[in-house]
């Protein structure tokens, strides 16, 4: 997961024995710089001084601890994290799972790495992202390589007929994965487009399982944070799937999309091979984030 930010962090309170005043207001400002917002750090910090009073907790380390305890209950409250798991679907049932997001977030290698997931369901793979050059070839190599089928159409296509066609290949059970173009800049764009896609679902299987989810890029920190805003009001957005979760990411952003835009995560990935994507665990993340892990 991440990597120079939680070093930074675990050398702070690894350098700092003792709890103290400039302890609290240090590590609020190293929260900020670590993508976790003004707002929410200072809450987190505050959160964290009452309760090293009340425990009377006067040591670091098991300051650091406590911090790990508040981030988990961060990421988990106000069923933050409660979603739909595709797992839990009937095998009778369709699920058709939209992937959003903006261009070069890595939608189309997501979609990828979700098939090579369940792909003992034979998902359907579908290029709706008709617009971007190359996204319907990559797509298919995809497809190729694990063995799925791809249903696509020519470069500039209507997006919405290709979730038709993918429906009518499916059969009305199993899972297609929809890749899309992030190529809408304005929010009614994005709404219209999906309006569309709305439309074909509900007329060709209105009783699957629909999930938009959102892929954001880990590394862009505050900026994925304004991503997931304008898509959750624009759609119905039910939960997000962190990219490059590398170590350039800092992973404060996390903790502002529970507690300020209330999505879920649903996935980690930090790399380019298949297996790359994890389910998001909220304990080891908040445990990594601070260094305990």
């Amino acid at each position: 997961m991440m990597g120079t930010f939680t070093d930074a962090l675990k050398n702070f309170f690894g350098l700092r024995k003792a709890v103290s005043t400039e302890l609290f207001d240090d590590l609020c400002d190293l929260l900020v710089e670590g993508d976790f917002g003004a707002n929410n750090a200072y809450k987190i910090t505050e959160k964290l001084r009452e309760t090293c009073r009340k425990e009377k907790i006067t040591e670091s380390d098991a300051a650091r601890s406590r911090l790990a305890v508040l981030l988990e209950e961060m990421l988990t409250a106000d069923s933050a994290q409660d979603h739909a798991s595709v797992e839990d679907f009937p095998d009778n049932t369709l699920a058709i799972i939209l992937l959003l997001g903006v261009n070069g977030v890595g939608k189309t290698s997501t979609a990828a790495k979700l098939g090579a997931r369940y792909a003992a369901r034979k998902p359907i793979l579908a290029a709706a992202d008709t617009f971007r050059a190359a996204a319907v070839e990559q797509l298919k190599i995809h497809g190729e390589r694990l063995g799925l089928r791809v249903v696509a159409h020519q470069r500039g296509g209507n997006p919405a007929a290709v979730i038709y066609d993918a429906i009518d290949a499916s059969g009305g059970k199993g899972i297609i994965i929809a890749d899309t173009a992030g190529r809408m800049h304005t929010k009614l764009a994005l709404v219209e487009e999906l309006k569309k896609i709305d439309r074909v679902v509900e007329s060709k299987s209105a009783g699957a399982n629909y999930l938009k989810w959102l892929a954001l890029d880990a590394t862009t920190g505050r900026n994925a944070l304004v991503q997931a805003e304008t898509f959750k009001e624009a759609v119905a957005v039910n939960g997000v799937i962190l990219t490059k979760c590398d170590s350039s990411a800092k992973g404060g952003a996390v903790f502002s999309l529970a507690a300020d835009v209330k999505l879920p995560v649903l996935f980690l990935c930090n790399g380019e091979k298949y297996e790359n994507i994890a389910p998001f665990d909220a304990k080891k993340y908040a445990e990594e984030f601070v260094g305990i892990r």
